[in-house]
Parts: structure tokens; sequence; C-alpha cells
């Protein structure tokens, strides 16, 4: 039996080494083919799902037709409807953003450094150099100028530029709630199931689960302490691991599914920390690090560093007074909109990052289909 055990242990190292090597730059043909396979499949399901569930795909479809006839008919009403039109897209944008910071599917694209966080930046630096945050809409938020009354020097407050950003913020932390639920589902079905899992995370925590006395190093001591937190401690215990920064968040997912945590108390409390408590840590970190007297301090460090400095600084410079100027001109203006090398950098970051994700996915996918080939083979072997 220990042999056996061995043996199946080092199969499926073996197996899970042949799935990583499935990748678009090591074997293209093979991980497009998967992946499309698995994209197939995955649309099979998906519509298997919805007919099982076609009450309420009529009743949406049904809610969806009275809204579009809403939002076609001449009326009095149509400026409000104008007005949630534009709201409802700002915010499942944020919440789009969101889920895929956190859903994963090989790894997570960072929107909050390259989308939110550039945003409370810009809007933090526009706040401090109009003294206001009544910026004309539209164009805020596609553009950010100055309103044109007269404001005080210095009228600006933290608490305004905070409450200016916290609709985009707490949807972009729902979001990243939402997407923290697939390892809940996955855990929680395995154990009223019964059945083996095929995730390796789960497998992994069991694993934790079962040698949990003898776990020598940090990162097993680590996920441990998470998992006797959630455990223990329940709600707040949720809600203590989701409102810091925690790449271990994941292993609370699964914990709170595998020891069958009510949903509400699961998304509940990671609702409240990741929406509320930590997006609004995040958002004040942001907001100082980019208010005006720390932007003018870093941008005076630069300048002090040796031989290299003032090179540096002036690209910072051209770019914080090429925003000043835009800042105080509409674009219908005539200002010439000249292109600074760091916005230039960004937007190539930008561009990477997207890709990167876009690879991940495939790759991810093209996993996945590899490991139903290999589950299919164990479960034609043991019936022979």
């Amino acid at each position: 039996s220990f042999a056996d055990s061995s043996l199946l242990s080092e199969r499926k190292r073996r197996d899970r080494e042949e799935r990583l090597n499935i990748v678009l730059w090591r074997q293209p043909l093979v991980t497009l083919q998967y992946f499309f396979l698995e994209t197939l499949i995955s649309l099979k399901e998906w519509t298997i799902k919805l007919w099982h569930r076609r009450s309420i795909l009529v009743s949406f479809l049904l809610t969806l037709a009275v809204l579009t006839a809403t939002y076609y008919i001449e009326g009095t009403h149509q400026q409000y409807v104008r007005y949630m039109e534009k709201k409802f897209f700002w915010c499942a944008y944020w919440v789009g953003l969101g889920i895929l910071s956190s859903v994963g599917l090989g790894t997570g694209l960072h929107t909050f450094l390259l989308y939110l966080g550039p945003h409370i930046a810009s809007v933090t630096l526009a706040a401090y150099e109009c003294n206001s945050v009544n910026f004309p809409e539209p164009p805020y938020p596609d553009q950010i100028i100055c309103p044109d009354e007269e404001v005080t020097e210095g009228s600006i407050s933290l608490w305004a530029i905070i409450s200016k950003v916290r609709l985009e913020a707490c949807m972009w932390g729902a979001g990243t709630a939402i997407g923290e639920l697939p390892p809940y589902f996955m855990a929680r079905a395995a154990r009223l199931s019964g059945a083996e899992p095929d995730d390796e995370e789960y497998q992994e925590f069991e694993e934790m689960l079962e040698h949990a006395e003898t776990a020598q190093d940090f990162a097993s001591r680590a996920k441990l302490a998470v998992q006797n937190l959630v455990q223990k401690v329940g709600f707040f215990g949720i809600l203590a691991c989701a409102s810091i920064p925690n790449p271990l968040f994941d292993l609370a997912g699964i914990t709170c599914g595998h020891f069958l945590v009510p949903f509400w108390t699961f998304f509940g409390a990671t609702l409240i920390g990741k929406a509320v408590i930590k997006m609004h840590i995040q958002k004040l970190f942001v907001i100082i690090t980019f208010s005006k007297h720390i932007v003018e301090q870093m941008v005076s460090l630069i300048g002090a560093i040796p031989s290299i400095g003032p090179s540096l600084q002036k690209p910072f410079q051209d770019y914080l007074e090429a925003q000043r100027v835009k800042l105080h001109h509409r674009a219908e203006g005539g200002v010439p909109q000249g292109e600074n090398w760091l916005s230039w950098m960004f937007e190539k970051l930008v561009i990477v990052m997207v890709c990167y994700f876009i690879l991940s996915i495939i790759n991810s996918m093209a996993q996945s289909y590899a490991k139903r080939l290999q589950q299919k083979m164990y479960s034609e072997e043991k019936t022979k």
C-alpha cells in the first residue's frame, strides 16, 4: 500500500510537470488546440447550467427587455436614464477590473497598480492643483480639468479626495471579493459530494491538515495560522484576513468551503473587509503618497542623486508641469498635447501586463484540458 501510494504521488508529480510545460512559448500548437477544446467544453457546461436555471434566465431576459424599452422610449425620464446608465457602466467597469485582479486563471491582472492606483493619484494631484474636487462632468471622469469658479488656496482636504474616489474604489474592492468565490465554492462542493477534487490547491490544503503538527517551514506555519484563524474565529477571522493585503486569502476561501461556513458569513466578511476596510487603507496610502508636498519632496530627492540626479529629475518635472497645464485648459482650447516618456513607458507597461494576462489565461485553460485527459486516463486504468 505504501509503495502504491509512492508510485501514485510520483505519477501525479510527473503529470503536473508535463502540464506546466504546455505553454505557448514551448508548445504553441498543442497549447492553442487544448485552449480551443477547453473553451468549447466550458461553453457547453455553462449552456447546460443555464438550461437547468432557465426560469432565472427568462426572468433576466424579461427584465432586460423592460429596461431596453425604458431606455429607448422618449420622455422626461430620459435624464434619469442617462444618469443611471453612466453610473452603471462606471461601477461595472471597476467591478470587472476588481474581479480580474483576484479571480486568477493562472495569474491575476494587477488592476490596482495599472488602473485604480493611477486614477486615485490623478485625482489627488488635480485636487491639490485646483484646490477643489468639483471637476466638470463631462469630461470627468474621462478627463480631469479644474472648475471655473474661484477657490481659496489650501482649501482642499484629505476627506474630500477620499469621498471623490470612494465609489470606484469600493466597486473595485467588491469585484475582488467576488473574485474570491471560486475557491470557496470548489471546496464546499467537494466536501458535500465527498468526491476527490481535482484542484491542486485543495489537495495541498488537505495534505496540510494531515501534517499540521509536523509543519516546520514558515510558509506552512503561515498557511496554518490563516486556516486556524478562519476556522476558530469565524466571521471576524475572515474579516481580519480580508482587511489586509494577504496573498494567502485563497486559503481562507478553501478553508471556509471545506468547513461548510455559510455563504453569507464568508462573502459578507470578505465584502466588508475588501470593499470597505482594505480599500480605504490602500486609497489613503495612495492619496498621501501623491499629495502635493510629498511629490515635490520626492522630485527634489531625485535631483539630489549624484551625477544622474538632474537628468532623472527633468522628465518628472516636465510631466508634472504638463499635467498642471492640462488641468487648467479644456481639450478644445488648442493646448498642445505633448507626450512624456513617463506616460509612454506606463502605456507600454499596461499593454505588456494585459498581454501577459491573456497569455496566462490561454496557458491555464490549455493545462486544464490536459488535466482532463490525465484524469480520463486514470479512470480508464481503474476500470480495467
